[in-house]
């Protein structure tokens, strides 16, 4: 492939990325999102006989600052909530 192709495909390439439209997705943010609905899970029971689980190997979730001031109406969270 000589240079002058090269540039040609960079540049068609290049071209054809920056048509992606004007269309934006809206995003209502005051809506219930799939992982905002979750609850916590059974803790593993290990059988006797085994070894038992690491504790170290979890990762614990904190709870969220209940006394967190809640965001405006429709407006979008950029940071989480403190970690009270």
């Amino acid at each position: 492939m000589t240079n002058g192709q090269l540039i040609a495909v960079i540049f068609l390439g290049a071209s054809l990325a920056a048509c992606g439209g004007n269309d934006s997705i809206p995003l209502d943010c005051d809506d219930q999102l799939q992982y905002q609905n979750r609850t916590a899970g059974k803790r593993v029971v290990v059988p006797e006989g085994l070894d038992p689980l690491n504790e170290f190997a979890e990762m614990p979730i904190p709870k969220a600052d209940p006394d967190a001031p809640n965001p405006d109406p429709g407006k979008c969270v950029d940071m989480p909530p403190p970690v009270g």
